[in-house]
């Protein structure tokens, strides 16, 4: 009988713990971008203007080999003016190739923007569709795969300000109690 008992408490604990237990879920949203015909034709389109942009920049990279060469070969020829013009016309060629560079394909170019900006609507119906999904499966919590972040989180389960709440009584100053002598 005792053991029932211990027993029936067990199985009462586990199903209680269960029922409070949160529900986690984990997607890919890498893959699912993967799967949206949508997104594969506009990244397809972006991927045709980077290769325009790279084309272009070939181009002006061979232009300014074949304008650099000319002129180191012809320098001895040219004279005052002509020496300065033909100079400053590699140079300005050089600098460009540089700016265009960067403008496209640095860090806070073009081509980061035009993805950013290809990627955001898509993630915005992902991130909907996650949050109907997660309310239909009573998921708490849910997962990226690809990213490792938490892409959609119950309120309930935030946990922050509760955090907070410790952290910034632990760090309010004790009142020293006056003591009588």
């Amino acid at each position: 009988m005792k053991n029932f008992k211990i027993v029936f408490s067990f199985v009462l604990f586990l199903l209680f713990g269960l029922s409070n237990a949160q529900k986690v879920g984990v997607v890919d949203t890498e893959y699912i971008l993967g799967k949206m015909p949508q997104y594969k034709e506009a990244e397809a389109r972006l991927n045709a203007q980077i290769d325009t942009w790279q084309t272009e920049l070939q181009n002006l990279q061979a232009e300014y080999e074949r304008k650099r060469s000319a002129f180191e070969s012809e320098k001895v020829l040219l004279i005052g003016d002509q020496l300065k013009l033909r100079e400053k016309e590699v140079m300005d060629l050089d600098k460009n190739i540089k700016t265009t560079t960067s403008l496209r394909f640095g860090a806070t170019g073009e081509i980061k923007k035009l993805r950013a900006n290809l990627v955001q609507p898509f993630q915005d119906q992902i991130w909907e569709a996650i949050k109907t999904m997660s309310e239909k499966n009573g998921l708490a919590i849910v997962l990226d795969k690809t990213s490792n972040n938490v892409i959609f989180l119950q309120k309930r389960s935030d946990y922050s300000d509760k955090v907070l709440a410790i952290l910034l009584k632990d760090s309010e100053p004790k009142e020293k109690t006056k003591t009588r002598k």
